[in-house]
């Protein structure tokens, strides 16, 4: 089996790369899905539906048309991977966490112990919750090929 492996959450450090580049170390089972990572596309996404004066409605606009790609590619996907970073607020992996919760599709957080109270509600519902993409990697290791570390 492929396993479809959607990565979720900040864009600021180079987390998915890790994962990804350790997981075809390993020749892991897997292909990986994203949320677009661009901030200037994503905050663009809705601006071929016309100009918006107001900063909100482009906002709006454009969520709505991210939303096509983020829930397509949760609703296909196998498992999630939900990155947490301590220098913003990612209300938008929250909700991708919480999307998986509602779908039954099971994810793992990944995040510092610093953050480990405002994001307590979150933990709960996940499957797992690494600190560090190596631990990632490795229990993507287990699940696809029953090979314990």
């Amino acid at each position: 089996m492929n396993w479809i492996i959607y990565l979720s959450g900040e864009i600021h450090t180079d987390w998915r790369e890790q994962i990804m580049t350790g997981a075809e170390k390993q020749n892991l089972p897997v292909t990986f899905t994203s949320a677009v990572t661009d901030h200037e596309s994503s905050d663009a996404a809705g601006d071929a539906l016309g100009a918006e004066n107001e900063p909100f409605w482009r906002d709006h606009k454009s969520a709505k048309v991210n939303a096509i790609r983020t829930k397509t590619l949760i609703e296909d996907c196998d498992l999630a991977i939900v990155r947490f970073g301590d220098k913003y607020k990612q209300w938008n992996a929250a909700f991708e966490a919480g999307f998986c919760a509602a779908l039954d599709t099971p994810y793992i957080t990944l995040h510092d112990e610093a953050i480990i109270h405002p994001l307590k509600e979150v933990d709960a519902a996940a499957m797992a919750w690494a600190k560090t993409p190596e631990e990632v990697i490795e229990v993507l290791k287990y699940v696809t090929t029953a090979k314990a570390v």
